[in-house]
This record gives structure tokens, C-alpha cells and sequence, in this order.
């Protein structure tokens, strides 16, 4: 909520677009990139309309702008605080040698503060020095193509020996364990990092035949959405690290696409499940089936 509401995505929007209102009069399809490009496809449903009308008045029907000076966004102590705090997560020195230091301020929560209950407790280890040296190996993989030879358990327990070559990382929130997606010579796999005993860059020849190579593909489910009690704006910020769109089908009714990882359909149920009546799935049919089920059983157990 501290980024959502302050300086948050559609700020750097909105900044991006007085920029170049100052710089030359602005046409509204530059200002729809210009969203596309800093903030969420369906920013474009709240940003332009404000801008215009009475609400914020920054751009004038010509495309100009009453600002004249640049703005500037530096960091509130509110965000600082965010910020020290975040890094106190394991996983993020995962991805950065240091905590990010604000000496001047405390952190606004540590992670004593709050305790998690959704997950499994068996998640990755991100403090063992071995895992974190894997992870930034296969991290600088991805980033500069190349492949790895890698040591790890399979779900037997028995060690095995596999070359792959890293295309991206998962992150499931439910396990808390990160996942290598890779081509193999033979075919795509997946692995997880905390079976990983070790990994070092192959040397020697290694190609990908283009009939391995496959893309995963996210599955999809689509839902309309009542505008009611700030129902779309609760959405949005539920479904956050969901890749979305939104379209508007009146003044009170959006239709909604999340595309997520097949991995993850359980858990999303659950979560537009507790929307009631303000969410109506509608495609695809498997979807609303799984949504139909879950009811069924959440009904029986009352009985």
C-alpha cells in the first residue's frame, strides 16, 4: 500500500507524461504508451480520465501542462523504512550482495513481526551458502546464455548428474522455493534449487535441438467484476504479480484476464473465491468447474 498510494507506479506514470506535456503539446496515444511503458495496462483506466477532468487538472485539453518545472520523486522516510525492512528478507540477498543501508531510519517491520500460515514450512534454506552460490551462478546464466552442469537430488533422494541450459526462474509462494527452468538435450525440465548440491558452468559443446525447445505456456481464467466497495481497486492490488488486463463493460462492470502458472491454479480459486458475489468467473469452463467444486465441498462441510 506505501508504494501503491505514494509514488507508486502511476506516479512515475503520471511524472513521465508531465515531462513530455512540458517538453511539446502531448497526444493522447504518446500518453497511453507512456502508461503502458511505467505503470499496468489497466492504469490507463484511472490515469487519463484524472488527468483531464476535475479531479487532477494537470493536463490541459491541448495537451500542455500547468507544471513547469520537471518533478522530482525523492524517497519518503515511509519509504525508507519500506525499504530497510525488505531487505531484511532472505530472498532478497539472493539477488544483491548488501542490505540496502538507510542509517538515518529504522525498518518499519522486521521479520519477527509477523508470523505466515499459507505456506508449507519447508521452503528453501536462502541463508546456506552453497544455495545462495548456486543461485547467483544460475542467475548470470539466464542473463548471459550459457549452460550448466548441475549435481542435484532427484525425488528418490538419488544424486544425478544433468546439463541444462537455464531459461528463467519460478518462485512458488505456497512451497517458498524457487524453481530453474531449463532445456535439456533431450527435453525441457524443471528443478528444484534446494535439491541443487552443485552447479558449475559446462565446458564443451552443447546445443539445443529446436524441436526440444518448448515455451511454457500460463493458463488463463477470465472474470467479471462489480465495481462495488472499491472491488477493482481491491483486484488489482490482489493480483499484483499477476500478469492482467482489464476492460470496462459499463460504468460499474470490468472484465478481467489473469494469466497465471498452472502451479498456482489452487491458490488462485481460493483467492477469487473470497470476492463473493462481486467476481463471476466466465471462461474457461475448467475454471468455473474447479470454482463449482470448491463450493460443493465448502457447503458439504457445514453439513
Amino acid at each position: 500500500m506505501i508504494f501503491s498510494e505514494l509514488y507508486s507506479a502511476y506516479y512515475n506514470a503520471v511524472t513521465e507524461i508531465l515531462k513530455a506535456a512540458i517538453d511539446h503539446p502531448l497526444q493522447k496515444n504518446e500518453l497511453r504508451k507512456i502508461v503502458e511503458k511505467h505503470a499496468f495496462a489497466e492504469s490507463i483506466l484511472n490515469i487519463e480520465p484524472a488527468l483531464y477532468e476535475e479531479r487532477w487538472q494537470l493536463i490541459k485539453p491541448g495537451g500542455t501542462t500547468i507544471i513547469q518545472n520537471e518533478p522530482s520523486m525523492p524517497l519518503t522516510l515511509i519509504q525508507k523504512r519500506w525499504l530497510k525492512a525488505v531487505s531484511l528478507d532472505p530472498r532478497i540477498r539472493l539477488f544483491q550482495d548488501e542490505p540496502i543501508r538507510f542509517p538515518d531510519v529504522e525498518p518499519l517491520f522486521t521479520p519477527d513481526d509477523y508470523s505466515i500460515f499459507d505456506r508449507y514450512s519447508d521452503g528453501d534454506d536462502y541463508g546456506d551458502e552453497a544455495y545462495r552460490a548456486n543461485f547467483k551462478l544460475i542467475l548470470d546464466a539466464i542473463r548471459n546464455r550459457y549452460p550448466l552442469s548441475i549435481a542435484m537430488d532427484n525425488h528418490k533422494g538419488k544424486q544425478i548428474q544433468t546439463v541444462l541450459l537455464p531459461e528463467y526462474l519460478e518462485y512458488s509462494e505456497k512451497d517458498d522455493k524457487f524453481r530453474l527452468i531449463g532445456s535439456g538435450r533431450q527435453l525441457d525440465r524443471t528443478v528444484n534449487l534446494g535439491r541443487i548440491k552443485k552447479c558449475e558452468k559446462y565446458i564443451g559443446d552443447y546445443h539445443i535441438s529446436p524441436k526440444h525447445k518448448k515455451v511454457k505456456q500460463p493458463e488463463s481464467v477470465v472474470f467479471e467484476l462489480v465495481d462495488r466497495r472499491n472491488a477493482l481497486e481491491r483486484v488489482l492490488l490482489h493480483f499484483a504479480h499477476f500478469e492482467k488486463q482489464a476492460e470496462k463493460i459499463d460504468d460499474v462492470r470490468y472484465k478481467v484476464t489473469i494469466h497465471y502458472d498452472k502451479d498456482d491454479e489452487t491458490e488462485l480459486v481460493i483467492r477469487i473465491l473470497s470476492f463473493g458475489p462481486m467476481v463471476k468467473v466466465v471462461a474457461p469452463v475448467h475454471f468455473i468447474n474447479l470454482i463449482k467444486e470448491r463450493l460443493i465441498r465448502q457447503k458439504s462441510c457445514g453439513q
